[in-house]
């Protein structure tokens, strides 16, 4: 499994910016990521604090694929570009990509 976790930073204008950001993401940017080729399940959190100490965070979403190979076929999809065009829209320079992989092997058995 291949996973493209995004971490997104807390737009300037607090609360109200906030909001803003939350319901342009759920309304008109989420809907085109689920029409992504190959994406196999989307989960979405909010960031409610920090272990340790704050944390300028707001949301984290995590979009499952088969392989690294389906991820990119469905980052090189027409849906997935439109939602990219409104992500950067939305939230310009607020979001981190990170690819990580099931690493299920460094478990103790």
């Amino acid at each position: 499994m291949t996973t493209l976790l995004v971490l997104y930073r807390r737009p300037d204008g607090g609360d109200e910016a906030l909001q803003t950001l939350e319901a342009r993401y759920r309304d008109e940017h989420l809907p085109l990521v689920a029409q992504t080729p190959g994406l196999r399940v989307t989960r979405i959190w909010r960031v409610t604090g920090a272990l340790g100490g704050e944390t300028d965070l707001a949301l984290a979403a995590a979009m499952d694929f088969d392989d690294r190979a389906a991820m990119d076929e469905g980052l090189r999809s027409d849906p997935m570009r439109q939602a990219g065009r409104i992500l950067r829209e939305i939230a310009p320079g607020l979001a981190t990509f990170l690819v990580v992989e099931d690493a299920s092997d460094l478990l103790p058995a």
